[in-house]
């Protein structure tokens, strides 16, 4: 069998991706219901309820206590490695998601700033709390019912 078989045949790999997959649908159909229009950028953009960030590595890290075990090394790296990234979801992220927002609101105040702006930076990076829980808890439903 080869490398690329190996990896895509991985339940470790291929379960976290199916979750993401249908954490980033889910918000291309919310926002589609909500407006009333098709944005296909939420399928691969950040930010949104709910966070498929911490879906994907509190799955990972899910499917590894279970069976690996909950006191092996593995695990403890798996759940330090998701802490880290959903930290980083909500903390920095997030703060840097509502500095785009204000500075975008002063490029486009009149008479603020004279700097010419090719394109709008992008607003929604991270995730609210609770945009990270609830995705943290499909991650952890999916991994341990898997």
């Amino acid at each position: 069998m080869g490398i690329f078989q190996e990896v895509i045949t991985n339940k470790y790999v291929y379960i976290p991706l199916i979750v993401w997959f249908c954490v980033q649908t889910f918000k291309v159909v919310y926002e589609l219901i909500k407006t009333k229009k098709l944005n296909f950028k939420r399928i691969l953009g950040a930010g949104g309820m709910p966070s498929s960030h911490s879906a994907i590595v509190t799955c990972i890290s899910a499917m590894i206590g279970k069976s690996e075990g909950f006191d092996t090394p593995i695990f403890a790296m798996s759940l330090i490695f998701a802490m880290v990234v959903m930290y980083d979801a909500a903390g920095v992220r997030r703060a840097a998601g509502k500095q785009a927002r204000l500075l975008n609101k002063i490029v486009e105040t009149p008479g603020l700033s004279s700097v010419q702006v090719q394109e709008k930076l992008v607003e929604v990076l991270g995730h609210t709390p609770l945009q990270v829980f609830v995705g943290a808890f499909i991650g952890i439903v999916v991994g341990l019912l898997v």
